[in-house]
Order: C-alpha cells, then structure tokens, then sequence
C-alpha cells in the first residue's frame, strides 16, 4: 500500500470508514491514507467511556479529548469532509450500525496496546469480517511493533536496556511519517447523524478554562510545539532538565498521549538535529538527543510490557511482590493528594497537579516514591490517582512508571532506597521557587529552611507567618520510622516468598503461591478503581475513613484551611514564564448539559458526574484551514491483522511466571499471536538485580521529555 493519496472513484464499495481512537491527527495517520487511496472516506469517533471499566478518563484529560476533536474536525473539514461523532456503551456494534448506514465496505484504524484494546479489537475484526467487512489495523503509534523487537532467541525482552539497543540496532529504520493527505473525498452520512458529545460539566468549566490558558490541543499546536522545542530548549535539555520551576522539559506528552504528534515525526527530527550537532561537535547538544531519544524508548517499552505482559497495570511483574504488606491508610491517601505530608517538594507537586493536570517528571518521581515507600500505600491507587488527574493519563506509561518506582520490575529502582524529599528539594528546586510557587504559606521562608522547615528555629517560622501544624502539616510520616517500616516489610516478603519456594520444592504447596485467598485491598469508594488482591496492613493510627466525593479536593492554597466545595482552587497558569503557545480557539459554541448518577452506599450520598461538555461538528465555526500539498511515494507496510490476545477466563495465577535459566521468559508469544504471556520468576532472580536504568535519572515515562 503506498503512502500517496488519490482521488474517490464515487463508488460505494470504495467506501471506507476510518475510526479515530488515540490518533487525532491527519499527518501521518496509516489509517487515514489507507481509506483516502481507495476512495470516499467516513472519519468516526466513538465514544464510550464505559467501556474502559476503571479507567474512566480524569476531568483534565476529557477536556483535552474535547478540544483535540474540535480542532481534527476542522482539519477535516478543510479537506473535504467531517468527523462523525458517536456516543455508545459498545464500540463494536455502534462500528456495524455506521456500516450499514453509510454503505462502507472497509474499515480502517491504527492499533492499540492495552489490554482492553487488544480484546476490543480482535472480538470487532472478527464481528465485522463475518459480515464481508474488510478490517485492516495500522501502527500509528511506536517506531516499531511489539513482535518486531525480540532478543535472539526470538523472546520478549523483560528490561529496558537491551530492549531499546535492539530498537536503535534494528536492520531497517522506523517508516518515515506519512504527510497529510491533499483532499479528502467524503462518503455518504447523509442516513448518520452524528451524536453530541458531552465531556465537562458545570462543576467543571471554571477549572478547565485555566486549562486554556496554559495549553492548546490538536495535532497542528502538536507540531508547533515540536518544532518550538527542537528549534530551542532542546539544545540545553541535558543541563536543564532537573529544573522543576520553569519549561525545563518538552511539554509534548499529552499531545503523544492523544495521537495529535507523530512519535515516528519526533524521532526522525531529533535523529536530524542529533546528527547536525555531531557533526558540530556540540557534545551538549548530542546528549540532549541521546535524553529525548530514550524517552521516547520509554514510551516504546510501555506499549512493549503492555502487550506482552497484558497485567502490568494492575499486578506487579515480580510475582513476589504480591506479598508485600501495604498500608491501606485512606488517611494517608488523603493527605497526599491534598498535598499536606508536611514535606514541601511532595506537597507542592501534588497542589499543582490539581490545580493544572500536569507534573513535571523529576517531581512524578519524587512524589510516587514517596506514596510508595515512605507512605507503603499500593502503588495501584497512586496509578489510578494518576490516571484520574493527569493531561498526559497513559495507561501503559502509568503502569510502567508505577511499577518502576514500586521495583516491582526486574529492572526496577531498589524498594529499600528511600529518597529524602529534603535532599531532593534542593536537588530540583535549588532556590525554592517551585515551592514557593504552590505553597504560599511557606512563600516567605528563608531557603535554607524552605524544603525542611520543622528544622528552623521558632523565630525564622514566625517572621515568615507559618505554624507548623496549623497552617502547614507536620510531616505525616517520619523518614527514619518510614526506613524501618519498609524493612520489616521487605522482611516479610521475603519470608513468604520463601516459604512458598520451599512449599513448591517439597511438592506441598496448597495455594501458598496464590493471593486470591488473601483480603482485597479497597480502594476508596470516591475513586471507584478495581484492584487486584494482596495483603493488607493497616497502621495502629489508621481510623475508618468515610469516602466522600470533596476529599478529592485539593484544600485552597491559603494560609487557612478553606473545604474545596466553599471555595475554588486557582491558580494563575499565565504567569508560567516563557510560556508563548497559542490560545485554544475561542470562536466554538458550547451547550452545557449535566448528567449526573446518585448512588446509596450504605446511607452515604454520593455524587459521580458523568461527561457533560457537548460537542458536535455541525456547531463549528472555526473557518476552513487551508493545507499545504502534500505528496508521499513512501511503501506502508501492511497493517495486517491485530494481534490475538484473550485473557485467560479462569486462572487466577497469570502472574506466576515461567522463565528458563537466564531469568529471562521463555514463553512469551509467537508472533502475532500472543497466547502465552509468561513473564518472570523471581526465584530465578538474584536478589540484588542490577537497575539497567540510572537510579539519577528516573522518570515516569508519560512525562516524555
């Protein structure tokens, strides 16, 4: 199939729908060029949240998803058709009514990772090729697919390191981005009609208008933002990275998340401009190449886990980690989120990812290590925590990023080395702004004391007008106490693992192994997330805590304690310094409804706001965009058929892994069919497994760059 674009033929049975999912633009899209060569093309989106189970998108990432449609619904109606808009609670039966109402003979998208994708998929192409449907499925999203990359004995890799050399050492390069097509010819939806959209609700638009202020979606903002970063910050990334107050870093991830910015465009431009420097001599420059490279191997790696180890968002890949005790504190829960643990650097991140969806990366670190391992609480809730409050929330770098931290990977970061948030502060935020920023009860401490103000005197605390303990916490948890803690339970891991190898050796294993007989861990009801079962540990000064929908409210950022439904959060997103993208436009009408679902849980009232911002391509009124000629005489690759992957109906115990005498799995999957997802065995492990990623230079990989 060639990478050009030709014009419709007029005849139905060259119809084609193209579904848009996490691939909101029109430059580089396999799927879209796929259905404008053949003929007249119908651009679908559907959506159905529902489906998603936990993972309802977060407030921050639906507005994101809202303004990403408006603007690919201009770009395609400047090219000659509209986007068709469909609300459903089945994604797969909604795909069949539009073929039948528009006549179409094929259907074309580009592939997901996850593992609710990949079974969503593989039950559609099944349901629609029955029907005399033709479904073909694209790679818009990586440099390369998962069961392209293998070691030499044709295995999943299971670290990072020798995954991503194998990505760089590939015998071909990543396909060259496809440009967007000249014309599109639209089919006939005269007989669907296109449903409207509902993603914010009342409570909502005061928080979501700051978002606009700070951020501009669609795939066009997406490739300013490239080229703004390539052109300028990236030259001094390596140097200015660390930096937590400031544009230290790319900002592109919610634009990768999304699909608006080609990730194949990103890493042929960096490639372009690493060379350029080499040949300068700007070692500088090249490192900053080298950084932004392995991110977007990160990124890759996530998908890679994902697919191949399709449990990674909710159990951790070393199977003996199941043992660990964590601490089931919601009180804890809580005041991490407020950003009220007493410790500056972890406060002020958590306030500001309330208050904006974003985090920069060195801060994800410090406060998931913090939630993890000085806190203990399960490193699911921090994810879903994550998922619900992020621009950028990706299931799949959440649960590497998470999993990282909690060294739940064989390569993960050491569990038993706590990072002073102390010594961190003055790390990536040096002089005290970041937290002087967010944290204005402590704007006026002097910066010796900023990131560890229990240590100043009581004469410093007064003259800048705080009192610990009333208007800013204590910390919650002390570091030395928090150390100990953690060994103990490491402990007792241990313990349990060993016993259970002893158990499995003599042959007298009676369900040791298997956590489904241990108590779940609830996650509180506010936040509504699935969780897989472990032990429980619960602290001595851990009372009931009753669920309520404003505890997720982050307390106002004054020196009083104000409750979040009395008074709103805000925060000035304009003042960010050197901040020049271009506004959201302002030119589209809104129409507000809201949905809301009461639900009794034992006499307690609660609240769940459903999506309420509607949206409808008909309403636009942004003027048609003109685009460039563009041309391609590049040879896709054949999308082919997605992968097959059912998870198991019965077993309880995927994450029991069977692994040959290197450590590494020896089942994994065949191509294109992944049946047998077989990950790790500890036991086959050292216990003192060497990081492949530098402990100094840890992420969380959705914040790319």
């Amino acid at each position: 199939m060639t990478g050009g674009v030709g014009s419709s033929s007029g005849n139905s049975n060259n119809r084609s729908i193209v579904w848009f999912r996490r691939d909101l633009r029109v430059e580089d899209n396999p799927a879209l060029a796929a259905g404008v060569r053949l003929g007249e093309v119908v651009p679908v989106f559907i959506w159905s949240p529902e489906e998603e189970g936990p993972y309802y998108p977060g407030r921050v990432s639906r507005w994101w998803l809202s303004q990403s449609l408006l603007h690919l619904d201009s770009s395609l109606r400047s090219l000659g058709t509209s986007l068709i808009t469909k609300r459903s609670l089945d994604t797969a039966s909604t795909l069949l009514e539009i073929v039948h109402s528009t006549g179409a003979t094929n259907l074309f998208f580009n592939h997901l990772y996850d593992p609710l994708s990949l079974v969503r998929d593989h039950r559609l192409k099944e349901l629609l090729s029955a029907r005399g449907i033709t479904v073909r499925s694209f790679n818009a999203d990586l440099l390369y697919e998962p069961w392209e990359v293998h070691d030499e004995n044709g295995r999943p890799f299971t670290t990072f390191a020798p995954f991503w050399n194998k990505c760089l050492s590939m015998p071909y390069d990543p396909a060259a981005p496809l440009l967007p097509p000249k014309r599109i010819t639209s089919g006939d939806v005269s007989m669907c009609a296109s449903d409207t959209l509902v993603f914010e609700d009342e409570s909502e638009k005061g928080s979501n208008a700051l978002l606009a202020r700070a951020w501009s979606p669609g795939w066009r903002n997406a490739d300013k933002s490239l080229t703004a970063f390539i052109n300028g910050p990236l030259i001094e990334y390596s140097v200015n990275r660390k930096k937590a107050d400031g544009a230290s870093t790319s900002l592109l991830s919610p634009y990768l998340h999304f699909g608006e910015l080609s990730v194949r465009k990103v890493f042929h431009l960096v490639r372009m401009k690493q060379l350029v420097w080499i040949n300068e001599g700007n070692k500088a420059g090249e490192e900053s190449c080298n950084l932004i490279l392995r991110s977007i191997g990160l990124r890759e790696y996530s998908r890679y886990l994902s697919f191949n180890h399709p449990c990674s968002h909710e159990r951790p890949l070393l199977a003996h980690f199941r043992f660990f005790p964590w601490v089931t504190d919601e009180g804890y829960f809580k005041a991490w989120r407020q950003g009220r643990t007493g410790y500056p650097l972890v406060d002020a991140g958590m306030r500001e990812l309330w208050a904006t969806g974003w985090l920069h990366d060195r801060i994800r670190v410090v406060v998931s290590s913090f939630f993890v391992k000085v806190l203990q609480l399960p490193w699911r809730w921090g994810m879903k925590y994550f998922w619900d409050t992020l621009l950028d929330a990706d299931l799949e770098s959440d649960a590497l990023g998470w999993q990282y931290i909690s060294g739940t990977l064989p390569d993960g970061r050491e569990l038993d080395r706590i990072d002073n948030p102390q010594f961190e502060g003055y790390k990536f935020d040096p002089n005290g702004e970041y937290v002087r920023r967010w944290l204005p009860e402590l704007a006026r401490l002097p910066t010796e004391w900023i990131h560890h103000p229990w240590d100043a005197a009581e004469s410093v605390l007064q003259a800048a007008g705080v009192e610990l303990g009333s208007n800013y916490p204590l910390p919650i948890v002390e570091i030395d106490a928090a150390k100990a803690r953690l060994q103990e339970a490491l402990a007792e891991v241990w313990q349990l693992e060993a016993a259970t190898r002893a158990a499995i050796e003599n042959g007298t294993e009676e369900g040791l192994g298997d956590s489904s007989e241990l108590p779940p861990i609830e996650f509180p009801e506010e936040i509504q997330m699935e969780v897989d079962h472990e032990p429980l540990r619960n602290t001595a000064n851990s009372p009931a805590v009753v669920g309520r929908h404003e505890d997720q409210m982050v307390p106002s950022i004054t020196s009083s304690i104000v409750r979040a439904d009395e008074e709103e959060v805000s925060a000035d997103l304009g003042n960010t310094a050197g901040d020049n993208r271009p506004e959201v436009p302002s030119n589209i009408n809104y129409d507000a409804e809201v949905h809301r679902e009461e639900i009794d849980r034992g006499g307690l009232q609660t609240v769940r706001v459903n999506v309420v911002q509607h949206f409808s391509p008909a309403r636009m009124q942004s003027p048609a965009q003109s685009t460039a000629d563009s041309s391609s005489s590049r040879t896709e690759r054949d999308g082919g058929v997605v992968p097959v992957w059912s998870p198991s109906a019965t077993s309880s115990r995927s994450e029991h892994f069977v692994a040959d005498d290197t450590g590494i799995a020896s089942g994994g999957y065949l191509q294109r069919h992944p049946q047998s997802h077989q990950l790790i065995n500890w036991r086959q492990l050292s216990q003192t497994v060497t990081s492949s990623w530098e402990v100094e230079n840890a992420v969380q990989p959705n914040a790319f760059g």
